[in-house]
């Protein structure tokens, strides 16, 4: 039995849950920079709104002083009736500096805790600075108690005592503000939580529905079986990766159960092929035992049961270069042939079975035509095409061979008299054991039209059977040409003796 560490152990290695955890963990991310980024940027806001609101409130301080005959700051008088004017100057006095350019304080705020607003030493470096640069000096203090306080600094001018100058700063508690930004932080950690559960159970059924098309896919895998290895996943129409995988899927079902298929076809055609040169072979052995007297009986019978030993060996041996030739085992070592040449040859070596059939052979070549082909295979191409046509043309009739340019492609016609193929055996030529019915069995296996549709195919060509009963068939097969670069930096290869296919 699997253990709790164990299925623990396979749950989080599911494509689900590292799905749903990447998710969650870039949001996690994200949130925790946002939140950062959100509070910073609150808190500029408010410095820069509070910057700008002592900006008016330096300009109206300065509104309410003038200065007396000995050069001092006074006050104006307040309308005590106006409760606005008694308001805004309340608000002005609440933190406030007047002092002259050495430090001396003329009037400030009382409040004990905000002792350096006052030091001499900071006012007089302040002066300095704001006469050089001409710009107000904004900074922030913190009081005896911890209360930070935004403060503006800025200067005025007596023009009428020798444009003395003046310093003045306002200032305003940043209590308020700091408890704006920490109520944003705290309802950003009240949020977080609840934004990740619902953010971990959303994104963990949104990994679920991406990976229905993949479970749809385990599912059916396990469902394959030797009967029904065509399954077919149906499509989402997402036209996504997911469809794309699951069209994969059915191609390669649908791959194995052609595959499947030609397997059992073959078994079956084998065990048919097989079972007659054996029942044969049986047959004429036990009457030899059980009826022969004389030596000749014995003779005879084993001379036919070495016939039907003979055919079964030609059996064997073309179902296994089939068979290698189909899966691919048997290699192709294309190099530069002169298909044209090579006919030519092979056509003279058949002459002499043409001529004991009375057939007429010949071959027409206009140039040296030249393909990128293995020359074994294609010899044995040939030798089977030539075979049959001699094997179906009745005495008196003719063969002809000729090869020919196709564009890219070269193509290799062997035509014949013969009697031709009936039209609804054409579609089947070419598979294994097929034969068109003939009075004479011993006229071939059915593998020859295979074997050469599996070598044509091997090349990346094509082969093209045209007949009609009575007139006789053609056979276009097409190679690829020889590319125009390879055949300007190769020499045509020299022809060499062929050595007859059996």
């Amino acid at each position: 039995m699997i253990s709790l560490r164990e299925r623990s152990f396979r749950f989080f290695r599911t494509l689900r849950f590292r799905l749903a955890a990447t998710f969650l963990l870039l949001l996690t991310a994200v949130l925790i920079i946002m939140s950062v980024l959100a509070a910073r940027n609150l808190d500029e806001i408010l410095e820069t709104q509070g910057a700008a609101k002592l900006r008016d409130q330096i300009g109206a301080l300065k509104g309410w002083f003038s200065f007396d005959e000995q050069g001092h700051p006074v006050w104006d008088e307040v309308d005590m009736s106006d409760p606005e004017e008694v308001a805004e100057l309340s608000r002005l006095q609440s933190v406030y500096v007047v002092a002259d350019d050495t430090g001396k304080l003329e009037k400030a705020t009382t409040d004990p805790k905000l002792k350096e607003l006052w030091d001499r030493s900071t006012i007089r470096s302040e002066v300095a600075q704001i006469q050089q640069t001409h710009k107000a000096v904004l900074k922030t203090i913190h009081s005896t108690d911890g209360t930070p306080y935004q403060v503006l600094s800025s200067t005025m001018t007596d023009n009428k005592h020798n444009n003395k100058v003046w310093y003045v700063a306002e200032g305003r508690s940043l209590a308020e503000d700091r408890d704006v930004v920490r109520r944003f932080q705290r309802h950003l950690i009240l949020f977080f939580p609840i934004a990740l559960v619902a953010c971990a159970i959303i994104s963990w059924y949104s990994a679920g529905g991406v990976l229905t098309g993949l479970q749809s896919v385990e599912r059916a895998a396990q469902e394959i079986t030797g009967s029904n290895l065509g399954l077919q996943i149906p499509k989402r129409d997402a036209d996504d990766e997911l469809d794309r995988l699951i069209d994969s899927f059915n191609a390669m079902s649908g791959r194995l159960k052609e595959s499947f298929e030609q397997i059992r076809q073959f078994s079956t055609d084998v065990s048919h092929e097989l079972r007659t040169p054996l029942t044969a072979i049986q047959g004429q052995l036990e009457v030899a035992l059980f009826t022969a007297t004389r030596k000749e009986q014995l003779q005879e019978a084993i001379e036919n049961a070495l016939q039907d030993v003979e055919r079964l060996s030609n059996l064997v041996r073309a179902l296994l270069l089939l068979s290698q030739s189909e899966s691919g085992q048997i290699p192709i070592r294309k190099t530069l042939l002169d298909l044209g040449r090579l006919t030519a040859d092979l056509v003279e070596q058949f002459q002499i079975p043409a001529e004991a059939e009375e057939v007429s052979l010949s071959h027409t070549s206009t140039a040296s035509i030249l393909c990128e082909a293995d020359r074994t295979q294609i010899e044995r191409v040939v030798t089977n095409l030539l075979s049959n046509a001699i094997k179906y043309t009745p005495r008196g009739g003719w063969i002809r061979t000729s090869v020919s340019e196709a564009g890219n492609m070269v193509r290799l016609t062997v035509a014949d008299s013969g009697v031709g193929i009936p039209r609804d055996h054409l579609p089947h030529i070419f598979d294994r054991f097929y034969r068109v019915p003939d009075p004479n069995p011993e006229k071939g296996l059915g593998l020859g039209l295979s074997f050469v549709a599996s070598i044509v195919k091997a090349h990346g060509g094509q082969i093209r059977v045209h007949s009609e009963v009575g007139k006789g068939s053609r056979f276009d097969v097409l190679l690829p040409a020889a590319s125009a670069h390879r055949a300007l930096t190769q020499p045509a290869p020299a022809m060499t003796q062929t050595e007859p296919r059996a």
